[in-house]
């Protein structure tokens, strides 16, 4: 598990910006069940994570017309337990740290792994999320 006084930095890029922080498998099912569109991060502490899935997440829901309904995010290597329920619902695909997957009605409408964010500027990330928020948003 990543300590705390690396992980919380990370974890305030999304949380300030309204991101609810899932900590358990119980706040997974509560906020991916709910109506609507729900956008979820698996944060990480690897260099695209911060490079570009943050800041390309965070210019997206801020510059987006159409926005998700609910924000979310679990932290790899941290919020265990929450992250492993995540991964749940993300099934089929494989575990990804960072992705960013988005729900409709609890339902995974979009997913973007970790091989689709690395080497990708958050420019490019962030419009590739306002597509889809532009497709399954209101």
């Amino acid at each position: 598990m990543y300590p705390a006084e690396i992980v919380l930095p990370m974890k305030a890029e999304l949380t300030e910006s309204g991101f609810n922080d899932m900590k358990s498998a119980t706040e997974v099912s509560a906020a991916l069940q709910q109506s609507g569109t729900t956008l979820v991060v698996v944060n990480s502490v690897c260099g695209c994570a911060a490079g570009t899935c943050r800041p390309g997440v965070l210019m997206a829901v801020h510059n987006a017309t159409k926005k998700p309904d609910h924000l979310a995010t679990s932290f790899a290597g941290f919020d265990v337990e929450a992250v492993q329920k995540v991964r749940e619902y993300l099934l089929p695909y494989p575990p990804s740290s960072p992705a960013i997957a988005l729900f409709k009605d609890g339902v995974l409408v979009s997913m973007i792994e970790r091989h689709q964010i690395e080497g990708r500027p958050a420019q490019v990330i962030a419009q590739h999320l306002i597509s889809e928020f532009d497709k399954y948003c209101n």
